[in-house]
Parts: C-alpha cells; sequence; structure tokens
C-alpha cells in the first residue's frame, strides 16, 4: 500500500534528530499507532547520507524480531521522507537508565539476553549494526528491548568489518586502535556488582576479539539464566515454535 501524510493524525513529538523529528502518529483507517519518523530530504543531501539512509530502511524493513523495532513501511512526498516505525512506549533505555540509575539483576540480565538474542539474529541474518548504546535501545510496554537506529548498520556477507564508525564512546579497543591486542583488561567492579554478572563482563570485555564470549554463550551465561525474566510475545513464540 502507498501512504502519504495525509493516511495519519500527527501526535506529540517523540524525538529530534539531526535530520528530522519523531512523532507519534496513527493510521486514519486502522487506528493503528506508529512512530513517524520525518527526515527532511535537503538535510539529508546537504550530508550526503542518501545511501547509508536507503541502506537503514533496506536492512530494517527485513528485520521480524520481538527485540528489533519494526520499520513498516516509508513515503515521500517533495521535501521529506517519512519512515513508519513500531511504536516503543517507554522510551529510550538510556533515559531510564540515568532516571533509576541502577537496574537490578533480574532487569540487567533480561535485558542482556534479549539484546544477545536480537543480534545473533541480525548476524543471522549477515547483518551488524555497528553502533549499539542504550540511546538506541528503546523499550516496548512491558520494558521488552527493542534494537532501533540502523542508520550504521550493514549487510556484510563476511561479518568482518574494518570500517571506523558507531559512537566513540561505545567503540572496542581495535576499531580505536586500528590493532588487536591481548592484554587483559584491567577491572575493579564495584562492590554492588554481583559475582555472576562480573564474570559476564570480564569475559565480554576482553582486548583480543577471539576472546569474548560469543552471543550464544552470554545467552546461556549462568548469571543470565540464573535472573533473566525475558517473556517473548506470542507471535514470537509462534515463530520459533
Amino acid at each position: 500500500r502507498h501512504f502519504t501524510i495525509d493516511d495519519f493524525e500527527i501526535g506529540r513529538p517523540l524525538g529530534k534528530g539531526k535530520f528530522g523529528n519523531v512523532y507519534l502518529a496513527r493510521e486514519k483507517k486502522s487506528h493503528f499507532i506508529v512512530a513517524l519518523k520525518v527526515l527532511f530530504k535537503s538535510q539529508i543531501e546537504k550530508e550526503g547520507v542518501e545511501h547509508q539512509l536507503r541502506r537503514e530502511i533496506e536492512i530494517q524493513a527485513h528485520l521480524h524480531h520481538p527485540n528489533i523495532l519494526r520499520l513498516y513501511n516509508y513515503f515521500y512526498d517533495r521535501r521529506r521522507i517519512y519512515l513508519i516505525l513500531e511504536y516503543a512506549p517507554r522510551g529510550e533505555l538510556y533515559k531510564e537508565l540515568q532516571k533509576s540509575r541502577t537496574f537490578d539483576e533480574q532487569r540487567t540480565a533480561t535485558i542482556m539476553e534479549e539484546l544477545a538474542d536480537a543480534l545473533m539474529y541480525c548476524h543471522g541474518k549477515k547483518v551488524i549494526h555497528r553502533d549499539i548504546k542504550p540511546e538506541n535501545l528503546l523499550l516496548g510496554l512491558k520494558g521488552e528491548l527493542k534494537i532501533a537506529d540502523f542508520g550504521w548498520s550493514v549487510h556484510a556477507p563476511s561479518l568482518r568489518r574494518k570500517t571506523m564508525c558507531g559512537t566513540l564512546d561505545y567503540l572496542p579497543p581495535e576499531m580505536i586502535e586500528g590493532r588487536t591486542h591481548n592484554e587483559k583488561v584491567d577491572l575493579k567492579f564495584p562492590a554492588s556488582v554481583p559475582t555472576g554478572a562480573q564474570d559476564l563482563i570480564s569475559k565480554l570485555l576482553r582486548h583480543n576479539p577471539s576472546e569474548r564470549l560469543p552471543l550464544a554463550q552470554v545467552s546461556a551465561h549462568p548469571w543470565v539464566r540464573a535472573n533473566s525474566r525475558r517473556v517473548l510475545p506470542p507471535s514470537a513464540l509462534q515463530s520459533v515454535a
């Protein structure tokens, strides 16, 4: 189906970005609630990121996973491009973390399992997100994780990339330094971090990428298994079965 802006009732703004804004919206016929990302063509052309946007749309439209934000469709007019996205009512994980300062073991382990499972799904489809950070993780109605913002993502059949990208705060050492290392990371944990969580973090923060815990083992880690309260929606359970 071809949409136009007249098919939607536009509600409050949900967020602002470099190239436009995101609004709460409702499709008039079905009354279906969505997030409408409105991008200005002039800004996209000025920054020369048309290719990046095309890639974001192509990749995200083909990903169907309970912990990945859906891109339902897109349309455009003379001045703007509109992305019809799944609405995540509880907003950014980053903002929730800022507000509560810490999460308990159950919440943290659940997030870890959801994120690991969604990334395994992406990698199975030969997609690398390349910008995973709390600001790009949204929360559904029941607090379930939704990976969003595939602006940096690539479809890489080899799953190996050397391009410097993503947000500097979250880049692994080998991307910043352009080489690999073998030294152990000297980590000091606050007393409040449980032993099981310390073990998981230590196994993830290895300088040498080949020594890092694979995603499947993150989900299967004893601390995650003991604490995760992940609940899959019925549609996901059917697709798994």
